[in-house]
């Protein structure tokens, strides 16, 4: 079940005959309500799961060759379109962060609630896994990576923890990873009504799969690929993802990039960007009981000028 899908395909005011992007394709939710939408428009799938892009396949087989599916990381979206002969776009729908579709395949190794080996990525041709981070990384670079990426407070604790563990013998699966990450944390922390491992798998999973740089790199691709009045909206479920987001939109829609002790204007720099959404767009009481999982989501959007 697609997370704000109405506000999503509000704000991107979709077009019949418009051309469209799913940056990040899942389970192919967001791209039927999209490709039911168009009558003589395209809509461009895009995952780096080739799993993902297989299912949603099945799903959007209805819609014919109205849909286009192509495996890579949206940060390289411009490179793949120019393949396709595509230079400008009329809307970029990016839901970021780890699908539903990944988090319930136990295999993959994404949930800290389902027993599997250390993976976490999303694309299963990527070179580097969970387990080679948890068993190879210094102490300081992974209490580093789970204290920034997961904003976790007992990040050298939980580091300390892994590295004394690993000396014995290697970290191979997430239960074994959960429990070190528990047994960890004060008693107080255990007691909290999150899990106790939720940040730190969050924190080895982004670092897996370099999400942040590709949010920073994918947003501005998906700003320049936008035609005139073309829309772009970006769904993220944590303060990481959605800051970067709002920078992102605040620069376009500022466009002068001078100091503000200049008393006028010399870079010269024109607004490219108009904010749909001033600030973020969440679930309404209804999702929230129909779908759970939409409840850290937030919601932006911005319109090519």
């Amino acid at each position: 079940m697609p997370v704000l899908a109405e506000a999503c395909m509000e704000g991107l005011n979709i077009r019949p005959d418009g051309v469209y992007i799913d940056s990040t394709t899942g389970g192919g939710g967001h791209s039927a309500l999209i490709a039911e939408r168009l009558s003589g428009g395209r809509l461009i799938c895009l995952d780096r799961d080739r799993d993902a892009l297989e299912a949603a396949g099945k799903r959007l087989a209805p819609f014919g060759d109205r849909v286009t599916f192509v495996k890579t990381n949206f940060e390289d979206m411009a490179e793949r379109l120019h393949e396709l002969g595509i230079t400008q776009v009329d809307g970029i729908l990016y839901d970021l962060g780890v699908s539903s579709w990944q988090l319930d395949s136990a295999e993959r190794g994404f949930a800290y609630s389902l027993p599997s080996g250390l993976d976490m990525r999303m694309d299963r041709d990527a070179p580097l896994t969970a387990r080679e981070v948890v068993n190879s990384y210094p102490r300081e670079t992974l209490r580093d990576i789970i204290a920034r990426y997961g904003e976790e407070r007992y990040a050298g604790l939980i580091a300390a923890a892994i590295v004394r563990a690993r000396e014995k013998n290697p970290v191979e699966t997430t239960t074994e990873l959960s429990e070190l990450i528990i047994a960890a944390m004060p008693a107080a922390a255990r007691r909290e009504k999150q899990h106790p491992a939720k940040r730190t798998f969050q924190a080895i999973r982004l670092e897996v799969n370099g999400e942040l740089q590709a949010v920073e790199k994918g947003v501005e691709a998906g700003i320049d690929l936008l035609a005139k009045n073309g829309r772009i909206a970006v769904i993220s479920f944590h303060s990481l993802e959605d800051r970067l987001v709002k920078q992102a939109f605040a620069n376009g829609a500022r466009g002068c990039t001078c100091p503000k002790e200049f008393p006028v204007c010399v870079c010269g720099n024109e607004p490219r960007l108009r904010l749909i959404s001033k600030g973020v767009i969440t679930a309404t009481a209804q999702e929230l009981e129909e779908n759970p999982r939409s409840r850290s989501a937030k919601l932006r959007v911005a319109e090519k000028l």
